[in-house]
């Protein structure tokens, strides 16, 4: 390993372990090596548990798929990340946290960022009688030809 790499893990062990601690989350062994793959080179993410999983296993930390599902659930508690539900049954983490709209990719199960300034929601309906809306996530499923 060079010292290039061993430098750019050291950064993303430490972006990992901001990020938790700005949501007031423990920085435990498990959860920083999940942030650290989610958010450690600064890029935005979508992923479900199981492309997580997956990459924990190839970067060599030992986490099961259930502590993958509860420290999601537990960085989507804390704010840090949101969940995009596709079809009632997949969700898919993003962690890009303001309000934009998203591409589901049908051919491959993919989600990508959508261009939000191109959407326009002009009015939405009514929340009915003692209920407030909370959010709105706008999922645009594309298929290519």
């Amino acid at each position: 390993m060079s010292v290039h790499s061993v430098d750019m893990t050291e950064q993303k062990i430490k972006r990992g372990t901001a990020w938790l601690s700005s949501a007031g989350l423990r920085p435990t062994r498990q959860r920083v090596a999940l942030a650290s793959l989610l958010i450690g080179d600064g890029q935005d993410r979508h992923v479900t548990a199981e492309i997580l999983h997956e990459a924990a296993k190839k970067s060599g930390d030992c986490v099961s798929l259930a502590t993958v599902y509860n420290t999601l659930r537990a960085f989507s508690d804390a704010g840090l990340i949101r969940e995009i539900m596709v079809d009632g049954t997949k969700s898919y983490f993003d962690t890009r946290i303001d309000d934009h709209p998203h591409f589901f990719w049908e051919n491959d199960g993919t989600l990508s960022d959508a261009p939000k300034e191109q959407l326009e929601i002009s009015a939405l309906p009514d929340a009915p009688e003692g209920t407030e809306i909370s959010k709105v996530d706008v999922v645009i499923r594309l298929r290519r030809t």
